[in-house]
């Protein structure tokens, strides 16, 4: 058999060399367009993702100007430490998102001096609920007032709450239905087995229902609370507890507001008085009614404001 004799490539090159050159040529490279484009896309979800998750579960609320509305208008729910408690119907929170405020993984702490949390804490006016009112502005103070107090500060002060939050009152506080942990913790316990604040207070006869314009009641709705207040009265409990109607938080604030009112119309009658007649003219004012009793205040009262104006 006759060798197999092999023909030069007509080309002039060698079939083995021109394969080996090919495998040794490098990659095509890809498209640097696309790959900046993706880089970028994913970089931009990555920084939004993360500074959502920030502000929605780590970003600390410094006081109740900080409270957007987006967040009142969802609804949201925050956790916090109460600071201090002023009234029977509102306290502070110390707002304390995301982790690292309890052991073992305490990295952070909540402010304990005045000085330290000033500007830094959330005003909450309890939701659905009104509360005896203390001495202020020089009125005296309503029955239980004091008892009332006591009993909030003994159930939250310096205690880990949650709070919904719902809207801001006239006096910038932030409206919100507080929720005190079960009073006993197993691993199946919801948010749901948590206590409604303001509920309780109304239940134990420290509070009553809150019916005036706005008045927000959460999940629980207004018939949970005035089912409690019908039940704290009929226990005579509380403010209830002589077992007579009693006058409301919301009575007696507009009771003042009334008094107020016409002692301004008074002083604008005696302004209106030369200085010579001013003091006859308190007198008859003083002599009308029971002693001076029938604008709404101790004729005290008339002869202190009175003072001034003559």
């Amino acid at each position: 058999m006759s060798p197999i004799s092999s023909k030069p490539d007509p080309s002039g090159h060698d079939k083995h060399t021109a394969n080996d050159s090919n495998a040794n040529e490098p990659p095509l490279p890809l498209d640097s367009t696309g790959l900046i484009a993706f880089a970028f896309l994913l970089g931009s979800a990555t920084a939004l993702g993360a500074s959502s998750v920030y502000r929605r579960f780590f970003k600390r609320i410094n006081n109740a100007e900080w409270v957007t509305p987006d967040l009142l208008k969802h609804r949201r729910w925050i956790t916090g430490v109460v600071t201090s408690v002023g009234d029977a119907d509102n306290f502070r929170l110390y707002h304390t998102p995301g982790f690292g405020w309890r052991l073992p993984f305490k990295l952070r702490h909540v402010p304990t001096t005045h000085r330290e949390l000033k500007g830094k804490t959330i005003h909450i006016r309890m939701a659905g609920m009104d509360a005896p009112e203390g001495a202020h502005f020089g009125r005296p103070a309503q029955p239980h007032a004091a008892d009332a107090l006591s009993w909030l500060k003994e159930n939250i002060e310096g205690r880990r709450i949650k709070c919904q939050l719902f809207s801001r009152d006239q006096y910038k506080r932030v409206v919100a239905i507080p929720l005190l942990p079960p009073r006993r913790w197993r691993w199946w316990t919801r948010i749901g087995a948590a206590r409604n604040l303001p509920l309780e207070m109304v239940r134990a006869g420290w509070g009553l229902v809150y019916e005036e314009a706005g008045a927000e009641y959460g999940s629980w709705g207004k018939e949970a609370y005035l089912a409690a207040e019908a039940e704290a009265r009929a226990a005579r409990r509380g403010v209830w507890q002589s077992g007579k109607d009693i006058e409301s938080p919301a009575e007696y604030k507009r009771r003042f507001r009334t008094a107020k009112a016409r002692i301004e119309e008074v002083e604008e009658v005696v302004d209106r008085e030369p200085a010579s007649e001013r003091v006859g003219l308190l007198a008859r004012i003083l002599r009308r009614g029971k002693r001076g009793r029938s604008f709404g205040l101790p004729r005290v009262g008339y002869v202190i404001r009175f003072s001034s104006v003559c």
